[in-house]
């Protein structure tokens, strides 16, 4: 015979088990959630010798999301232009883009960081005036004016670039960069294009194009 204790005893073991097993048939075993992709940002543009701090959030397959902190390994395409610490604090070192990266056990993320002049105190586009065919190309470089320096600079690849007329001309953007006009362009159409470039201060150059016959 089982003494009182021994049944009290076993009653709360099968109680337990019981428990357990309602638990474990409900919900299944409690495991970690598994990081899925990790978000990186801000996609920034700092002056060189500027900086700007990213970040790292993760999303799990549980739908969670966490900022990753220790633990996450940074990277940059080109610590030249762009250099990052351990800590995820991007300097800008010379004119140009870079694309930062976060790994995080298996899983890494990227954002790009561009880095321009500072102290650039104006802004042309070469040429100024210029003359295309229908399906003809025509290439711009964007110079900067900077406050110690002799000679323009190049910026042609880190500005940004539009045109009047979107729906007859595209842009390849490049070192220089590239306007074609399309089979539809009119001739005689005059199109404006437009560089910009942030600096100390936003600045902006034009020039003309004009489809010949």
């Amino acid at each position: 015979m089982l003494s009182s204790k021994k049944k009290l005893q076993l009653v709360a073991a099968f109680a337990t088990l019981f428990l357990f097993a309602a638990v474990v048939g409900c919900n299944g075993f409690f495991v970690d959630p598994v990081l899925t992709s990790i978000a990186v940002g801000p996609t920034a543009t700092i002056n060189q010798g500027g900086t700007v701090q990213e970040s790292a959030i993760g999303t799990y397959n549980d739908g969670s999301t966490k900022t990753l902190s220790s633990g996450v390994q940074w990277s940059s395409s080109d610590s030249t232009t762009a250099s990052v610490s351990n800590a995820g604090l991007v300097t800008g070192n010379a004119p140009g883009s870079a694309t930062i990266t976060a790994g995080f056990q298996a899983t890494s993320g990227t954002s790009s960081v561009t880095v321009n002049l500072g102290n650039v105190t104006a802004l042309k586009i070469s040429p100024t005036t210029a003359s295309i065919v229908v399906n003809g190309i025509q290439n711009f470089t964007a110079l900067a004016t900077v406050t110690g320096q002799s000679t323009p600079v190049d910026v042609s690849s880190t500005a940004t670039w539009v045109v009047s007329d979107p729906t007859n001309f595209t842009i390849t953007l490049g070192d220089p960069v590239t306007i074609a006009a399309g089979a539809a362009a009119p001739p005689g159409e005059q199109v404006t294009v437009t560089a910009t470039y942030a600096s100390t201060n936003t600045l902006n150059a034009t020039a003309t194009l004009t489809v010949t016959q």
